[in-house]
């Protein structure tokens, strides 16, 4: 279908197009919404066709086809020379663990224009910045050259920054920077891991595949032990890992409902994806000797996250919490090394970002419609807005991993693979399934049921408007779908992830 179209490359420059048209309106601002949607959902249709033109059994006719000598199989992969000196190319490419998140990218980068539909303020530079923030993670998800990586990776950092700094909450300014400090310290310790990997592999390429290809040799265990852990730290930040994680509550509190979104969505499946895709396959030995520290911090932020939910009053600081705990599952999934761990991996970030973003998006209902998002002062909110309550409920259930919606599957694989890997020990991040349905079900109960406040006025609430209810509607029948069949995911995440384990010390 796309052979001998730079698809990928198209795909990233629709919304960095429909950015600059965007800033260039000028007084015409009323626009921007309709230019941003427009280039967004070129992206998202692309991105759809590219999805169902991917062969989950590749070969030689496969559009794009590159064999990666055993690093990864790629297709619509494009290649050019960029910076010659250096050694930096502009190479880009998708795999079966890239496709859904960058799939998942240009979904929820469309659904959250449309949601901020309303959006007065500055609305040129908010709907552009969306656009921008876009370029950065599918930059991210399909590069395959370090520099390029590190750039476009660097470029997310700078949209989310004023996202929360000018249309973000009272503590706007102290949550921006905060977010700033964290991610961007994480960020040079990233650099630093590339940079070592590239003057030791010495072959004056940035390419992961042909770094990874020298380092078979010139990487020793102490060097990839070290770097390992620079590369581990500096993508667990974003993920992110319990100790540093105070960054992601301030941030989400105080960014506006599509920050919010695009930061559990899209920005902490980078960190996941950085792990999987550069740090455990270019630093086998490293992460083998890490292994059991992964395992023992994804535990820790499982529980803790889930701990601290049970003592939020505030519903959308109780999801953003809850995000930390989910995404420790995906360290645990990855830290198993097993095939069926990694997978589950892989499709918790895509099961994640989707149920995530109708819980981030309702929360910013709530507080629309409401004025409050405090579950102490809410009460009742079904007699008076029973799709918007549907809608919660529906989140809620699938994030606590209900059997048929779409996190069930992924949490009861990883369990699954933990248990081949350690046993019993199973049983300590069990626990927070349990954690999980109760913070949940005492929140739904608190907020969505019961006798109607008397503690605001409700007499103007109305229920969710059509651009609030169709990008959540669209969310909630994925949920549902991919929930019931989640091996049409599986189909292309399980060719990639043969691979990996196929690095690993072992095999696997």
């Amino acid at each position: 279908m796309f052979e001998g179209i730079p698809i990928i490359s198209i795909i990233i420059l629709m919304p960095l197009i429909g950015a600059v048209v965007t800033f260039l309106l000028g007084k015409r601002e009323q626009y921007a919404k309709y230019v941003a949607l427009g280039f967004s959902l070129v992206s998202l249709i692309l991105s759809v066709l590219v999805t169902l033109a991917y062969a989950i059994e590749p070969g030689a006719t496969s559009t794009g086809y590159h064999d990666g000598n055993g690093f990864f199989n790629y297709q619509f992969y494009e290649s050019y020379s960029w910076i010659e000196s250096l050694g930096v190319n502009y190479i880009v490419g998708l795999d079966g663990i890239s496709l859904p998140l960058f799939l998942l990218t240009t979904l929820l980068s469309t659904l959250s224009i449309l949601f901020s539909w309303d959006t007065k303020l500055r609305p040129k530079e908010y709907f552009g910045l969306i656009l921008i923030l876009e370029v950065g993670v599918l930059g991210v998800f399909t590069a395959l050259d370090y520099f390029v990586f590190y750039v476009f990776w660097e470029i997310v950092l700078i949209p989310m920054y004023f996202m929360i700094g000018v249309w973000g909450g009272p503590r706007k300014d102290y949550a921006a920077i905060k977010f700033f400090i964290f991610t961007h310290i994480a960020s040079l310790a990233l650099l630093v891991s590339i940079m070592a990997m590239y003057f030791q592999a010495g072959v004056g390429s940035f390419g992961m595949e042909d770094i990874w290809r020298a380092g078979q040799t010139e990487f020793t265990k102490g060097f990839q032990l070290i770097v390992f852990a620079a590369a581990f730290f500096g993508f667990g930040v974003k993920v992110p890992m319990v100790p540093f994680h105070t960054w992601l509550p301030d941030a989400h509190v105080e960014a506006p409902t599509a920050g919010s979104v695009l930061l559990a969505g899209l920005l902490l499946k980078m960190g996941g994806y950085g792990i999987i895709r550069v740090a455990i396959p270019s630093l086998p030995m490293g992460a083998d000797a890490m292994q059991i520290v992964i395992a023992v911090i994804a535990v820790v932020s499982i529980l803790y996250g889930a701990m601290l939910c049970l003592a939020q009053k505030d519903l959308k600081k109780m999801v953003a919490y809850s995000s930390i705990s989910h995404m420790g599952f995906v360290l645990l999934g990855f830290a198993t090394f097993t095939e069926l761990g990694i997978v589950a991996g892989v499709f918790q970030m895509f099961a994640h970002g989707l149920v995530t973003a109708v819980l981030f998006m309702m929360c910013g209902v709530v507080q629309h419609k409401w004025g409050t998002r405090m579950i102490p002062s809410l009460g009742g909110l079904s007699k008076k807005m029973p799709i918007a309550a549907t809608m919660m409920t529906i989140g809620f259930l699938a994030s606590l991993g209900l059997p048929g919606l779409v996190s069930f599957a992924a949490e009861f694989m990883i369990f699954a693979s933990m248990f081949q890997i350690w046993s019993l020990w199973l049983f300590l991040p069990i626990v927070s399934v349990a954690i999980t349905a109760g913070y949940y079900l005492w929140a739904l109960q608190k907020s969505m049921f019961g006798p109607l406040t008397d503690r605001i006025d409700t007499t103007h609430v109305h229920d969710v408007s059509w651009y609030e209810g169709v990008p959540v509607g669209a969310l909630i029948a994925l949920i549902a779908i991919f929930g019931v069949f989640p091996m049409v995911v599986f189909q292309y995440i399980g060719p990639a992830v043969k691979v990996i384990t196929a690095l690993l010390p072992g095999g696997g």
